[in-house]
């Protein structure tokens, strides 16, 4: 799984790793998440991240987690099927995107709070499968920030930067979700830096460190 941000290059970073595990001559599927295929939960996400229902703030994030966990269900025989048929099942974005973009919402015990309810629903109740390893692209808020301003259209939003990416202090919060739960399980969380004194890598160079982290667990 490929965590971080917005501006972190997760999908960046899942393409080229997919392309590399293939080479690799590893039998290799991909899957991103929200799916934004049609399905009724991932168009109730675009409409969240839209606005349509309210703020950030305003949405109460038990609420607009669950629309992401249901598109995660939605996914789930496909995504299972990959598993059964694939060395590798490469995921832009999974559970832990969605702990830490609702976590963000919240501190104290009310995050520790969601954040359960959230693994509860989605790795509990419906039942979705635990991720071998999960990559978290770390990027400082203010540099992720001026990387998602140059982003190009995309096809849930007509906004430049959707309710997640232009709240204030968003990013940061995400950022420091992550940060702890990748603390929480260290056997399964590895970080990679994506910036060096103030200035993103390139991408190839992020790219043989997080190979070099999934070859491990692929041997």
């Amino acid at each position: 799984m490929i965590e971080g941000i917005d501006g972190s290059g997760k999908g960046t970073q899942a393409a080229l790793l997919a392309e590399t595990a293939t080479q690799a001559g590893y039998s290799t599927a991909s899957m991103s998440f929200p799916l934004y295929d049609g399905n009724p939960f991932s168009v109730a996400v675009a409409d969240y991240l839209n606005g349509v229902f309210g703020t950030v703030d305003e949405v109460h994030p038990e609420l607009s987690g669950l629309l992401y966990a249901c598109d995660r269900y939605h996914a789930r025989p496909a995504l299972e099927e990959a598993l059964a048929v694939h060395d590798l099942v490469v995921c832009d974005r999974y559970v832990a995107s969605n702990l830490a973009h609702q976590g963000a919402k919240l501190d104290g015990d009310g995050r520790d709070r969601l954040l359960n309810w959230l693994d509860a629903v989605e790795f509990g109740e419906f039942g979705l499968p635990r991720p071998d390893l999960v990559v978290l692209l770390d990027l400082p808020p203010e540099l992720a920030r001026s990387l998602v301003d140059r982003k190009p259209a995309r096809g849930y939003t007509e906004l430049t930067a959707d309710i997640h990416e232009d709240a204030a202090g968003h990013l940061a919060a995400a950022r420091q979700v992550y940060i702890d739960l990748a603390a929480r399980e260290p056997s399964v969380w590895r970080t990679v830096d994506v910036s060096v004194d103030g200035a993103v890598r390139p991408p190839d160079e992020i790219a043989a460190d997080v190979w070099t982290l999934v070859a491990a667990v692929l041997r």
